[in-house]
């Protein structure tokens, strides 16, 4: 039996989501689904790639082996796929969180205005490129540094920090917070896509704990039931808004940048019409102008 490029991405997708829940929302079909094509995968390979328990999902000596592998494979997959598809009328647009936030549906209006025929389709992806270098998107927005050489960057501009805290937390009752009001309490953290890291606080306000959250979904739960604060990025309160959680602005928090993402070699076309869309729409809205790099 040969190894299929469906089973690499369901592996990829268990590991960067950390659940076969999270892997079958990323992938949009069932968790039964998922768990079926990873047997495949193993029963390709002779050997287990994963190891489950009740409680969590980590890779077998195996799978630390393969699962790079499996990147790589992607990544050319997703570059045939490219250099097929340079005609396609349509731009997918990957993100991790929360696309444009206020900014999403004035980029995709304008867009579909002067460009007939061809639409911007928002594709959520829990990875570090946003599906960019998965082949899921044709570029990507993203809120923390890339350092891969083959990707190319532009600033569209930044974004203020919010809080998010538990609508009955004393916080929720003030119009805005700062970061000493972290201090001694328990914050939500995503590594792998997240905006914000324990490097934000100095020592003497910095949080008690941290708690280890994957994807905006399980963020968001942890802090509706009162076990964590989180501070996020602004396009988040704007599309994220869930009962049981308020969104407060953190005054004295640096700002967080927003990146435009693509592959060097083979941009999709139109790219810097796109990129000039996006960084007037930021202009109008938000403090300082967009720059490349």
């Amino acid at each position: 039996m040969d190894v299929e490029v469906r089973q690499l991405r369901a592996l990829l997708a268990v590991v960067d989501a950390g659940t076969f829940t999270g892997a079958a929302a990323t992938l949009r079909v069932s968790q039964a689904s998922v768990s079926r094509t990873v047997a495949a995968l193993e029963r390709a390979l002779g050997a287990r790639v994963l190891q489950r328990t009740t409680r969590e999902v980590s890779l077998t000596a195996v799978g630390a082996r393969v699962v790079g592998h499996a990147r790589r494979v992607l990544e050319e997959v997703a570059a045939i796929e490219r250099a097929a598809e340079q005609t396609r009328g349509d731009v997918r647009i990957g993100y991790a969180w929360a696309a444009l936030g206020r900014h999403t549906t004035a980029v995709q209006r304008r867009w579909s205005d002067s460009h007939p025929g061809s639409a911007l389709v928002f594709v959520q992806s829990i990875s570090p490129t946003a599906g960019l270098t998965e082949g899921t998107a044709d570029v990507s927005v993203l809120r923390r540094p890339v350092s891969d050489a083959r990707l190319r960057t532009a600033l569209l501009g930044v974004e203020r920090r919010y809080a998010a805290v538990a609508a009955d937390d004393p916080l929720a009752r003030r119009r805005s917070v700062s970061l000493n009001d972290f201090a001694g309490r328990t914050v939500a953290l995503d590594s792998l896509t997240g905006t914000t890291t324990d490097e934000l606080w100095a020592p003497p306000a910095a949080p008690a704990a941290t708690r280890t959250v994957r994807g905006v979904d399980e963020w968001l739960t942890v802090i509706a039931a009162g076990q964590a604060l989180g501070i996020t990025a602004e396009a988040t309160a704007t599309q994220h808004p869930r009962p049981g959680v308020v969104y407060r602005p953190v005054r004295d928090a640096p700002p967080v940048p927003v990146w435009l993402t693509w592959w060097t070699d083979s941009p999709p076309p139109d790219i810097e019409a796109l990129l000039q869309l996006m960084c007037e729409q930021y202009a109008s809205g938000t403090p300082g102008g967009p720059r490349g790099r």
